[in-house]
């Protein structure tokens, strides 16, 4: 079978990387994760990844200790690369070509991130991992996957989390809580939905860029939904909510 998307944007966040573990990285979580991203890549699917660096360093929590936000940002940013660089050597030891891309200058660990160089080594089948999110303080990962796909011009964004889709209330909280296979942007702004932050789903629906949730955790779901399976929640502008979702 075909895959549905040639030019994909995985976005993982720091938090997944846990696993079992309070803090860092989950060494079967990252094995885990490898495995599912060569399973795309197998299928001929170009990926351009982006981590966020949570499990490492939260600037929020910096600030609280008296940390300007703009430093505390830079040191997730800082998180961002290490996990990067955790997830490169896994795949490359698993006989996968990449590429580490920085937004920050970084020339003894990384190249720096380039638009057409990406574009280049995706076309040449390399997995492209963008760490360092925009390079500047105040944007969050999410908009730096939302801005890295628009720029790569990737049909989707695939957003890898713990619960299988978006929600109307959180899952792990509320057992009740309704999931939407489709929803559009609007509702997703409208109904203060935790799925991307306000810069990151405006981006994308100026771009007309759709978003899939979907939990990476479930083996071999990623494969299923690039197959086309009703895997996740999609985020797209043509998206509607229905009248029994909207209870």
């Amino acid at each position: 079978m075909e895959p549905k998307y040639k030019r994909i944007l995985l976005k993982l966040s720091g938090e997944a990387l846990l696993g079992n573990s309070e803090y860092g990285i989950d060494q079967d979580a990252l094995q885990s994760y490898a495995d599912e991203i060569i399973s795309v890549v197998e299928l001929g699917v170009q990926i351009g990844i982006v981590l966020g660096g949570g499990n490492i360093y939260r600037g929020v929590a910096a600030a609280a200790q008296g940390i300007h936000k703009a430093s505390g940002d830079q040191m997730g940013m800082l998180a961002t690369m290490i996990n990067s660089l955790a997830l490169q050597n896994i795949l490359e030891a698993k006989g996968i070509q990449t590429r580490l891309a920085s937004a920050i200058e970084m020339d003894q660990i990384a190249e720096p991130y380039i638009r057409r160089r990406a574009m280049r080594h995706l076309e040449k089948g390399r997995v492209v991992i963008m760490g360092a999110g925009t390079g500047h303080p105040y944007f969050t990962t999410d908009t730096a996957a939302a801005l890295r796909a628009v720029e790569i011009e990737a049909n989707v964004i695939i957003k890898g989390t713990r619960v299988d889709g978006v929600y109307d209330s959180d899952p792990e909280k509320h057992p009740d809580a309704f999931r939407f296979q489709e929803i559009s942007y609007i509702d997703v702004l409208k109904r203060e939905l935790r799925v991307m932050d306000l810069t990151a789903i405006t981006l994308c629906r100026e771009n007309k860029l759709p978003i899939i949730v979907f939990d990476i955790n479930t083996k071999g779901n990623l494969r299923r939904l690039l197959l086309g399976e009703n895997v996740g929640t999609i985020v797209s502008d043509s998206a509607m909510t229905t009248p029994t979702e909207q209870k």
